[in-house]
């Protein structure tokens, strides 16, 4: 008996770990808060690892908080689409107090925890909730521009971790935010397509003709561009204290090369699993990006 009640606590333990796990997206958290030390590594002249403590956790707050939020205005609709409906609260494991009182801990934690490290790092990352909550969340169901809505709060953490490092927006955050901002369209854009069918029944509108059809694909390739070309602006000198040497250039090149490759296979083959390897080869140019342009500044500093 002892030994099933040992069983019991112990399975309910790795429940609700699993539960606050997929409440709050923590793969998704994680990726959000290595974007922000990317940025932070980028910013910083000297590397403080008290205020990279600081941003990993406030981040990781914010988006937590974004996430459940989310899933609780969407709950019923999560209902209706296989991908969702086991989550915590469409399942109906976790209420709707428990998601909320997480949510706005988190948010009140996150922006306390921001503001530690600078007023200006707080701003964004309180801008970025309410973008994803407020706007980007009820527009899923209503319009295909809800992924440019989206793009705002999606693209401000790669930016927020210069931020925190200077205290200060500039000409180099504001690339650092355009790249991940052109990046998430063909991101997005392959996940909807991948997903169509589950999105069409929780009613969410995510490619911009609204098909999966050539209009999008066309699309898929032309933003797929706009990201790579972005992303080579700081090889020319033109960005501040964001610089990239040619090698480094050609390394990222090489790697939208490669995603723009899946781009045009989405193009020709118009398949779900197209879309599919599109969704993760945009995931792998956003990361290995991120670490070519830290790795690029710390090599020219050593040498």
């Amino acid at each position: 008996m002892a030994f099933l009640s040992s069983t019991r606590v112990h399975t309910s333990s790795a429940s609700i770990l699993s539960d606050f796990k997929e409440i709050t997206k923590m793969r998704l958290a994680i990726s959000v808060v290595f974007s922000s030390v990317a940025g932070y590594f980028l910013g910083a002249e000297t590397i403080d690892f008290v205020v990279v403590f600081l941003l990993s956790i406030g981040g990781y707050f914010m988006v937590g908080a974004s996430n459940a939020y989310n899933q609780i205005i969407e709950r019923n609709l999560d209902a209706l689409m296989d991908r969702t409906k086991n989550r915590p609260l469409p399942a109906g494991r976790m209420t709707v107090g428990t998601a909320f009182t997480i949510a706005t801990i988190f948010t009140i934690l996150g922006l306390i925890v921001l503001y530690i490290i600078n007023p200006k790092t707080a701003m964004f990352g309180a801008i970025s909730i309410f973008l994803y909550v407020s706007i980007y969340t009820p527009l899923k169901t209503k319009t295909p521009l809800s992924v440019f809505v989206g793009a705002f709060p999606g693209a401000i953490p790669f930016m927020l971790g210069w931020v925190a490092a200077t205290g200060k927006f500039s000409i180099e955050p504001g690339t650092l935010f355009m790249i991940q901002f052109f990046w998430q369209f063909p991101h997005f854009w392959a996940i909807g397509w991948w997903l169509f069918e589950d999105y069409k029944k929780g009613g969410f509108f995510m490619l911009p003709t609204g098909k999966r059809d050539r209009g999008t694909a066309i699309q898929v390739i032309l933003y797929t561009c706009w990201t790579i070309l972005v992303s080579l602006i700081p090889a020319f000198g033109v960005t501040g204290k964001l610089f990239l040497t040619p090698v480094s250039a050609a390394i990222i090149l090489i790697l939208g090369l490669g995603m723009l490759y899946y781009a045009f296979q989405l193009y020709k083959e118009k398949t779900a699993e197209a879309a599919k390897k599109l969704m993760f080869a945009s995931v792998s140019y956003i990361t290995l990006l991120q670490i070519v342009y830290v790795l690029d500044k710390f090599i020219r500093q050593w040498i």
